[in-house]
């Protein structure tokens, strides 16, 4: 199998969606007022705008705040996990066991294809929001910012990697879904609305050691506070989580074609 494949169905989705434009611009509407509710919390939050609650101002938190509404934005989470649950429930997937490439790259890269219009026109409203109501964006050596790019898009990937493990356990229970609303919400609880520095020291260093490091944290940190020193770490954690995901994912899929074939499909 060759990336070309991969490549192929991206580049189909993206089509696809590009017809749909309108229907990508009213979806973005929910993403809009978290984003918003957000700022404005921590607004009255920051009330003296000088001042800085562990090691965070007031522009900080709020630039935190909408990457990591970016990349949460950008996985689309919850419509992918139903849609895997659905495929695996109905049996759709059954489809692919024959075709000449895998599963989970044919899920990760058509969905990959399908957001990134939204994710595109999600970041471009998020920097108009943050430069409109904050202004003072954060500063980032010339290089820093592909760094900052790659650990984006390693994060969404990863997240989106989760989603696929998650939405695989159909195989094994009736219904995955109840479980990506726990992980849904650790997500957004621990890794959007406050970072890491928010937390106890005790909890900190499990933190870091979670999905919630390598998907929000990690790469909100570099682009509110970026320094070579944090780059590499957290580069470093994202392609471990990447590697052992990915390994999850494929060793879950074959368990559960394994179940099929036994079931007789």
């Amino acid at each position: 199998m060759t990336i070309r494949k991969y490549v192929t169905l991206y580049k189909a989705e993206l089509m696809t969606s590009l017809q749909y434009t309108l229907n990508v611009l009213f979806r973005l509407v929910g993403y809009v007022i978290h984003i918003f509710i957000f700022m404005k919390l921590w607004e009255y939050i920051y009330d003296d705008p000088t001042k800085l609650i562990n090691g965070y101002s007031k522009t900080q938190m709020i630039w935190y705040v909408i990457c990591t509404e970016v990349i949460l934005a950008a996985t689309e989470g919850r419509k992918f996990c139903r849609k895997i649950c659905n495929e695996v429930k109905g049996g759709n997937i059954a489809y692919i066991l024959n075709k000449p490439y895998s599963y989970i790259g044919y899920i990760l890269s058509s969905h990959l294809g399908e957001s990134a219009i939204k994710t595109i026109i999600g970041i471009i409203i998020s920097l108009a929001f943050g430069l409109t109501f904050v202004g003072n964006f954060p500063t980032i050596p010339i290089f820093g910012y592909a760094i900052v790019i790659v650990s984006g898009v390693m994060a969404v990937i990863i997240n989106m990697m989760f989603v696929i493990l998650i939405g695989l356990l159909s195989f094994i229970i009736e219904d995955a879904n109840p479980i990506f609303w726990i992980y849904s919400k650790i997500i957004l609880i621990i890794g959007v609305m406050f970072p890491v520095e928010f937390f106890p020291t005790a909890l900190q260093g499990i933190i870091k050691f979670s999905p919630v490091y390598v998907v929000c944290y990690g790469p909100a940190k570099l682009f509110v506070d970026f320094s070579y020193e944090k780059a590499g770490p957290i580069l470093l954690a994202q392609l471990l989580y990447l590697v052992f995901v990915w390994m999850m994912c494929n060793l879950l899929y074959k368990k559960g074609v394994k179940k099929l074939y036994v079931n007789g499909g």
